[in-house]
């Protein structure tokens, strides 16, 4: 039982320090397949509490980089530049 609670210990940290991808499509892509692991209910517990955990890093990173990209958005107004705001 040790083992098996050492690799749930170690898959956990594993998702916890692995890197965020570069690109909002990569994170998708990989948040995508998560999902689909997730959802097949064929995982151990431990794998799905890391999968659940990489998830929510993802879910944040592609949220953030939307953000990002909506503040930059910039809407011209006559011969102004003003904020895109989506109505």
């Amino acid at each position: 039982m040790a083992k098996s609670s050492s690799s749930s210990t170690s898959a956990a940290a594993a998702a916890a320090v692995a890197p965020l991808p570069a690109t909002y499509e990569a994170a998708l892509l990989e948040l995508e397949g998560l999902l689909k692991g997730l959802e097949s209910g064929q995982l151990p517990l431990d794998q799905l509490l890391t999968g659940y955990q990489r998830g929510a890093q993802l879910l944040k990173f592609c949220k953030d980089r939307l953000e990002a990209v909506e503040n930059q958005i910039k809407v011209l107004e006559g011969t102004e530049l003003k904020p895109w705001a989506q109505e």
